[in-house]
């Protein structure tokens, strides 16, 4: 009976990762060289953690999470914060009303204190006392208003930012973000395709809603992560500590524990019950085993960017490969669709030598050669 119970369980992990990335692709579609932040804001959204996005003005680094907050589902709400910004613009303004009869209440319809997902962008220049009534909400998922706390039903939050701030009064409130992306302009290898997604519907946030059980498989993953196995995986995680901190990045001791909730995030998107050790290397932000031959497949342009191995190189090309096939069939006749169809030709040859391609990535290959010459 506890076979069959743990079984039914487990089959409804792999549902709830199905609907997961299910969204996620979807959002990658309208995505240039910014997949790895919607990987990663699905992955903080399942561990229950935030996310930092670092990059300069103009690298878009707001659009990967409206796309996977649409294809999510749930309430959304964005803000662009600066030293000017009052509290109420975020947590909502006084309730006049009640306020006549002498109760001070705010009214959160449509703000922050009841989004599931967030954005903030320039989170560093809001003011202390906006800092510190959302350290209640990155922390404890709590709105702290007079006597009452009322729950938050936050997800995630992702803040931008221009730069890392090294003023230690903001310190605290960065390390409440576990989880980092930096991003740069879009490489010149993938500018066709950025001109051509940049003049779709989808760019303009014209996206079409993502599966209805999609914010739901998020909260059941999240539940199957609280109870991951990750025995196998923390000497591993010591180590990669140990390693940074040698190295100069400054790893706080909460931020070392609650990165393990990243790792067993990665494992239940990938529809497994803990992650992966028994000796074998594995690290945080692509559960990555065997020196790269084997990874978590539904992060895979994260998997690529944080291992820089060739395999998950592979996978991601191989992926991105049937994706155009999928969209554009076996002999595309669009012309336009060409500039793309190279991007990835291109990418392919500058990453790989002919003889050393596995069966799908060379029959992608191929199909490739034959279209971009039709």
């Amino acid at each position: 009976m506890q076979e069959q119970e743990q079984e039914q369980a487990q089959g409804g992990v792999r549902e709830a990762a199905f609907a997961v990335r299910g969204a996620l692709a979807a959002a990658r579609v309208g995505l240039v060289d910014r997949e790895v932040g919607a990987e990663v804001v699905t992955l903080c959204a399942v561990a229950g953690e935030h996310l930092l996005v670092v990059g300069a003005p103009g690298t878009a680094k707001s659009l990967a999470v409206r796309l996977i907050a649409e294809q999510l589902g749930g309430r959304y709400f964005e803000c662009l914060l600066g030293r000017f910004t009052e509290p109420n613009e975020i947590f909502g303004p006084v309730d006049l009303r009640r306020l006549r009869e002498g109760v001070v209440e705010i009214e959160t319809a449509g703000m922050l204190p009841e989004a599931e997902i967030a954005f903030l962008d320039e989170v560093f220049l809001g003011s202390t006392a906006i800092r510190n009534t959302l350290l209640g909400l990155l922390n404890e998922r709590v709105f702290r208003r007079g006597a009452t706390v009322p729950a938050a039903p936050l997800r995630v939050c992702v803040g931008a930012a221009n730069h890392v701030p090294q003023d230690p009064s903001l310190a605290a409130f960065a390390d409440r973000f576990l989880a980092r992306v930096f991003v740069d302009p879009v490489a010149d290898a993938r500018l066709e395709e950025l001109l051509e997604e940049g003049d779709t519907p989808t760019a303009s946030g014209q996206v079409v809603q993502g599966s209805p059980d999609a914010l739901a498989g998020v909260d059941r993953l999240a539940e199957a992560a609280r109870v991951c196995e990750l025995g196998s995986v923390r000497l591993v995680l010591a180590t990669a500590v140990r390693r940074l901190r040698a190295a100069g990045v400054p790893i706080t001791d909460r931020r070392g524990v609650r990165s393990q909730r990243l790792v067993a995030a990665a494992a239940v998107l990938d529809g497994r019950a803990g992650g992966r050790g028994a000796g074998r290397p594995v690290d945080v932000a692509t559960d990555r085993a065997d020196g790269g031959r084997a990874g978590c497949g539904s992060l895979c342009h994260a998997a690529e960017e944080y291992s820089h191995g060739s395999a998950a190189r592979a996978r991601r090309l191989a992926a991105t490969g049937r994706d155009l096939l999928a969209r554009f069939g076996p002999e595309p006749r669009d012309g336009d669709r060409r500039p793309r169809l190279e991007a990835v030709l291109r990418e392919i040859d500058a990453g790989f030598a002919t003889p050393d391609l596995d069966v799908e990535l060379a029959a992608i290959r191929a199909w490739l050669i034959a279209a971009v010459q039709a």
